[in-house]
């Protein structure tokens, strides 16, 4: 991975995209796919439990997810969140639209070696 940072406002658009990817390989618990992401990126990523949180409402809210308790972590029950049908289309959708992303954004990006991306 480079070593550019990303800013949140960039990432702010993929949260969704990140989780239900994750949720993709089956059901899990916020401290599991808030690792899961952090693993994935290689460390240059890491989700806040705030931004991770207000996702999973938002997401359950939308009928992309469902939640459901599970097993018990330190005296606490663990909340599992699980991807729903409409969940799988939207991913599928924020995929597509990923691609599209990248060919349209690549239209305005030409940079030339030795040239700081001045044209």
């Amino acid at each position: 991975m480079s070593n550019i940072t990303i800013s949140s406002d960039v990432m702010r658009g993929y949260i969704d995209l990140i989780i239900l990817r994750i949720l993709c390989d089956g059901d899990s618990y916020g401290y599991a796919i808030s690792k899961k992401v952090t693993d994935i990126s290689e460390n240059s990523y890491t989700m806040k439990e705030t931004t991770l949180y207000s996702a999973f409402s938002r997401l359950e809210k939308l009928g992309y997810l469902h939640s459901y308790p599970g097993s018990f972590s330190g005296g606490r029950e663990r909340t599992y969140y699980a991807l729903t049908e409409e969940g799988l289309q939207y991913y599928s959708h924020k995929c597509d639209e990923w691609v599209a992303t990248q060919e349209l954004i690549s239209k305005f990006i030409k940079v030339k070696e030795n040239d700081n991306g001045r044209n």
